[in-house]
């Protein structure tokens, strides 16, 4: 089994030696405090498809983020070791994803979330094993999927989004997720050191729908004063 990932990863892992953050977003992440938590960045391979991300969409039921696709993560449990730890705890929680499949390569900058203050700390990562994942715990995840990069930089897929309480930020529309918040942000900056980002029209703002009008995240945002977190 080769869990070497493929070359079109170099140049993001190569930018990543040198990522702040700053290149996620404009809030100073506090040296001490916040509740530690984590996130997979989970990237595949499919053939005739080319490079994924794992993305999991909340269920329609909750009471915080309803709806909304996120990375799988979470906060911190005791007994975990570390972020890589705590974000592959979770992904096999949440999406009943195998650890073994995983390749961890590198622990992004740790961001803060000032309202629900979580610091989170994106764990990114190569599928080299991928197997068929689904949620859990229905009542948490109402679905999983595997949204291709191609897809993710389609210009006609990319917008932003305005929130009720004044909040702009990037955000993709594809396969009938609207990815917008933390996720999108921390999506948006890792297209764009990978060098896989496209010239995309940023003046088109699309207004949130009520239902969607959750608090929004810190990453990626057009506005420092952002509000709570997508983690709970």
């Amino acid at each position: 089994m080769n869990r070497r990932p493929p070359s079109w990863f170099d140049p993001l892992l190569g930018r990543l030696g040198t990522a702040r953050a700053e290149d996620f977003t404009r809030l100073t992440t506090p040296e001490q405090g916040g509740r530690e938590s984590a996130v997979l960045v989970l990237l595949g391979e499919e053939p005739g498809v080319g490079p994924d991300v794992l993305v999991l969409q909340r269920a329609a039921t909750l009471r915080n983020h309803a709806g909304q696709p996120a990375f799988p993560g979470g906060a911190a449990d005791p007994g975990d070791a570390d972020a890589r730890a705590t974000a592959l705890r979770e992904a096999n929680e949440e999406v009943d994803l195998d650890p073994a499949s995983v390749t961890v390569l590198a622990e992004l900058p740790r961001l803060w979330i000032p309202v629900s203050e979580f610091v989170v700390t994106p764990v990114l990562a190569w599928w080299h094993s991928p197997h068929p994942v689904h949620p859990r715990e229905p009542a948490e995840v109402a679905h999983v999927a595997r949204l291709p990069v191609a897809e993710l930089v389609d210009p006609a897929n990319r917008m932003r989004v305005r929130h009720p309480g004044g909040w702009t930020g990037p955000a993709f529309s594809v396969r009938g997720m609207l990815v917008w918040g933390f996720t999108a942000g921390v999506l948006a900056a890792l297209l764009e050191m990978a060098g896989w980002a496209r010239p995309w029209p940023r003046s088109r703002v699309v207004d949130l729908p009520p239902t969607d009008a959750t608090p929004a995240p810190s990453a990626g945002t057009d506005r420092a004063d952002e509000l709570a977190g997508p983690l709970t």
